[in-house]
């Protein structure tokens, strides 16, 4: 009984950090995603046709880290007083995202501050 229960003790100190090591999970995971798909039905003769559309909208927050590929996709913004934004410190930028301004640190690519 007594090998029994120092089995189980020393099988417990062993297996107790497995149970919280969690894998790393990157910063593009962190950014709120709303996903929702439009639909068009109609008809042409006597066939119903159906279009679906996904859109995914993405809501930026500070701290989060731009991807490579999003930051090869994204505008940078030169002229920040016409959009009254204010003037970026250095080592930062005003990039563009679709309706959104986003000021990033270049070197890093991470949040700094958001405006729409």
């Amino acid at each position: 009984m007594k090998r029994l229960l120092i089995a189980l003790v020393a099988s417990s100190f062993l297996t107790a950090p497995m149970a919280f090591a969690q894998p790393a999970k990157p910063f593009e995971v962190a950014q709120m995603k709303e996903r929702h798909v439009e639909k068009r039905v109609y008809r042409h003769g006597n066939n119903k046709i159906v279009e679906k559309r996904v859109i995914v909208n993405k809501r930026w927050a500070r701290g989060n880290r731009l991807s490579p590929s999003e930051r090869r996709r994204i505008a940078a913004v030169n002229d920040y007083r016409r959009y009254k934004l204010r003037a970026p410190q250095r080592g930062q930028q005003w990039v563009r995202a679709g309706n959104d301004f986003l000021l990033i640190s270049i070197a890093t690519g991470v949040i700094v501050n958001t405006a729409r």
